[in-house]
């Protein structure tokens, strides 16, 4: 049966590299990290084939990423199609790496945007999640993501389930005063930070 295929790793940014950020003319933060692995159940039980996978990575950089249209979200969302208010970066491009998947991501000046851009500058931890339809097959025990897979995009999201990537910013730009601090910033934290951001923006949440 196809169905909605959602599965989360952590993106973190590690504290010898958020003095870095602003790479593009635009001023528009850059982040690269690991977006995802063949070849190895996460931690939803899954798989997914290196073929199966290297095909759909082949597909996603020539369509979405070569027509510069290669969205994503912030935060889990429920259904196939890319929500255009909800975005918040653009994937600039992927390479392997043995057998994970590295992205080069742009997050743009979007709502969303803003938001996680806020959120990597005061060290929050994201996930990056693939989002994609498709079968699953069991194989031992493990789910195996079957030939009719087909990648949609990458989320950044709220609740990493898998852990295992870090992001590094890829220019000098940000000054950050937690740089060098053994700080991890809580969830209060990153609930004060977007709703700052919201507030800024004339939509301060009612609580």
């Amino acid at each position: 049966m196809i169905q909605t295929l959602i599965d989360t790793q952590v993106f973190k940014i590690s504290p010898q590299s958020l003095t870095e950020a602003l790479k593009t003319d635009n001023g528009n933060l850059i982040v690269e990290g690991k977006l995802q692995s063949a070849e190895v159940e996460n931690g939803n039980g899954r798989s997914y084939p290196k073929k199966i996978l290297e095909r759909e990575v082949n597909n996603y950089i020539e369509g979405p990423i070569k027509e510069n249209r290669a969205l994503g979200e912030l935060d889990h969302p429920d259904s196939s199609i890319i929500n255009l208010k909800n975005v918040s970066h653009n994937i600039k491009s992927i390479r392997w790496d043995g057998d994970d998947v590295i992205g080069t991501i742009e997050i743009l000046p979007t709502p969303s945007g803003n938001i996680l851009t806020e959120l990597f500058k005061n060290g929050i931890t994201v996930g990056v999640s693939s989002r994609g339809m498709g079968s699953l097959s069991d194989n031992g025990g493990v789910q195996e993501v079957q030939d009719d897979f087909e990648l949609l995009c990458w989320d950044f999201v709220s609740t990493p389930s898998t852990p295992g990537a870090y992001v590094h910013p890829l220019q000098e730009g940000l000054n950050i005063d937690t740089v060098g601090k053994n700080t991890t910033p809580t969830y209060q934290e990153a609930n004060k930070i977007i709703t700052e951001i919201l507030c800024n923006n004339g939509r301060c949440p009612v609580i």
